[in-house]
């Protein structure tokens, strides 16, 4: 099995995956450095654990096709065979047979289920042309078409069900039905308020203000709680004021030392 790992800049760098919350990110690369050579993992939940990420944080990858699921509870990287070449001598094939026989290669090299695209056989070994790896700056975009169309479905209020405007600055777009069951969480109101002033500030985008604030809000809130307890745990410099009669002993004390005349 090789040892090394690498992540093409064309997916890491690409909205999509910068859009997600730090903990996603690096439960991304804490997944690709343990898969084995065909991009598996058997136990993403421990790494999960290992890489101090939620399971939101893993249904998110999920979400976003960053990885790709099995009833099995394994899981493989969509991209791995963009963000690795491993050579012929060094590869090791993955234990999860079962699983890799769902998936075929899009034409860009990607994994994806087999009925979703023409088939393209990937038991034959680790054969690719290094040239399918190259100029995929646009990568995301383009395989990710089909996905958008899910994503509106998924995002979509039920029909007929408006967005009012919520927050301090009056830009979070919930239904009241959204509003609602924020509100009925642990912290609801406070991450509304959070994800209002985030999005005034950072001119923040989505396309659904409900599912971001479930995806990320409520664990940018814990992160930033724990932050200011750790803060709030050194202790402050406490200014004391002192006597006249202190003072006049002071200085007595600093002439007899340094026989200086005050």
């Amino acid at each position: 099995m090789a040892e090394r790992r690498m992540f093409a800049r064309s997916i890491v760098e690409s909205d999509a995956f910068l859009d997600m919350p730090l903990s996603a990110r690096c439960l991304y690369f804490a997944l690709g450095m343990v898969a084995d050579d065909d991009g598996f993992v058997g136990n993403p939940k421990s790494v999960m654990r290992q890489a101090s990420a939620t399971q939101d944080d893993l249904k998110l990858l999920i979400a976003k096709r960053f990885i790709l699921s099995f009833e099995s509870g394994v899981i493989v990287i969509k991209h791995w065979r963009i963000n690795n070449y491993i050579q012929k001598d060094r590869y090791k094939s993955t234990t999860y047979v079962e699983e890799l026989n769902t998936l075929a290669l899009d034409d860009k090299g990607a994994y994806t289920e087999k009925t979703n695209v023409y088939p393209k056989c990937i038991q034959n070994g680790y054969k690719m042309d290094t040239q399918i790896r190259l100029g995929k700056v646009s990568i995301l975009e383009k395989e990710n078409e089909k996905e958008k169309e899910v994503a509106k479905q998924a995002d979509k209020p039920p029909s007929g069900a408006q967005k009012h405007k919520y927050g301090k600055y009056n830009n979070v777009l919930l239904t009241e039905d959204e509003h609602a069951k924020l509100l009925a969480e642990e912290r609801g109101k406070e991450a509304i308020e959070y994800f209002s002033d985030y999005r005034e500030r950072k001119g923040y985008k989505a396309k659904s203000d409900y599912l971001s604030i479930k995806k990320w809000v409520f664990t940018a809130l814990d992160e930033e709680t724990i932050r200011e307890k750790r803060i709030g745990a050194a202790q402050p410099f406490k200014e004391r004021t002192y006597s006249e009669a202190e003072c006049e002993s002071v200085v007595t004390k600093i002439s007899d030392l340094k026989g200086i005349e005050w």
